[in-house]
């Protein structure tokens, strides 16, 4: 005890009293209906016990000054800057951040199996950022009735009402790359992006499109093929589009890592870039620079998405409404040596 005040329970400490684990607590917290009558009345004594309250979070009170980054996994370059803009912001609030992945929960012996929002719960977070996951609609609803504010960065799909997300604006992005191609003279440009249901996948198409409708030209959809962002997906998607009966002259791939294996498949098939096919990526990752030639890429502001989406959950965390539910930052087209006139 502190200055007169007791430390909130843990989820630990009631699911220990109970006999119970931590993730029938959650379970009980959450009026989950898959927990039998006397299990319930255990953890409601626990929790009765311990006086433990439901609270709506303080940034004041230091039991709730961890907040959680969720991650869908921690390959690239990607996670790294988000994670390195959003501690930053926290910093500045005087805030620790946790890090965990979105992995699927692995039952045993037909026993419930916790997952990530059953880690954060029992942590006690004041607060959750969502980067490059999906959560489900019941684990979203078991944040909200613990009263744990949420934001999602570069959302996959629309968030549920009351969710605020943080992005880019990627129609415009698209937009800038494919008409940067086009100024160059090329007129059959192919495109790699994600997964179509994807919502920053479908802007970005859109993107490309209007600016090739602008310039007067057809964009056939055996030009547009989907990988999943890494670097193999890249390599198949590029290998696809040169077994075409007219190859494009020219590459817009959404994701740099996908565009270095784009790179590999091109030097696999004798093709230079940029004398024989221009190339442009989507994120300027670090390995944009790195490539040869380097990357001519879409900037996604990796670091300011995550240092936004800390600030807004501090508003959220603090009580305050949003003006918006959707911020979007600027991309900006970053010209380097993979491209150039197609003679």
């Amino acid at each position: 005890m502190t200055g007169g005040r007791t430390s909130r329970p843990t989820l630990a400490q009631i699911a220990q009293t109970a006999g119970v684990s931590v993730s029938t607590v959650s379970k009980v917290l959450n009026d989950r209906d898959d927990v039998s009558q006397d299990t319930r009345a255990k953890v409601d004594s626990a929790l009765r016990q311990h006086r433990y309250i439901r609270r709506g979070v303080s940034l004041a009170d230091p039991s709730t000054r961890t907040v959680d980054l969720v991650l869908g996994g921690l390959d690239g370059s990607w996670p790294a800057s988000v994670a390195s803009g959003m501690e930053a912001a926290a910093y500045e609030a005087g805030l620790h951040v946790a890090i965990s992945l979105a992995r699927a929960p692995v039952a045993s012996g037909g026993q419930y199996a916790p997952d990530w929002v059953d880690r954060i719960l029992e942590r006690g977070s004041a607060g959750v950022v969502l980067g490059l996951t999906e959560p489900t609609d019941e684990q979203l609803a078991r944040l909200q009735q613990a009263e744990v504010p949420c934001v999602v960065i570069d959302p996959l799909s629309d968030p549920p009402p009351g969710v605020p997300s943080v992005g880019t604006t990627n129609w415009a992005g698209a937009y800038e790359a494919t008409t940067h191609l086009l100024d160059r003279g090329h007129e059959r440009i192919g495109l790699v992006t994600g997964p179509p249901r994807h919502l920053f996948a479908r802007a970005r198409i859109a993107g490309y499109r209007s600016a090739m409708a602008t310039a007067g030209l057809d964009a056939p959809a055996e030009l547009v093929r989907h990988g999943t962002y890494d670097r193999a997906s890249g390599r198949r998607q590029v290998e696809a589009l040169l077994r075409l009966p007219v190859p494009p002259t020219a590459l817009f791939i959404c994701s740099d890592h996908m565009a270095i294996g784009g790179y590999e498949a091109l030097a696999e098939a004798g093709l230079r870039v940029p004398e024989d096919v221009s190339v442009v990526g989507f994120d300027d990752l670090p390995e944009a620079r790195w490539v040869t030639p380097p990357l001519t890429t879409v900037r996604q502001p990796l670091k300011e998405m995550g240092g936004t989406a800390l600030r807004t959950l501090v508003r959220l965390i603090g009580g305050e409404e949003l003006g918006s539910s959707r911020v979007e930052l600027a991309t900006s087209l970053v010209v380097r040596s993979s491209t150039r006139d197609r003679h």
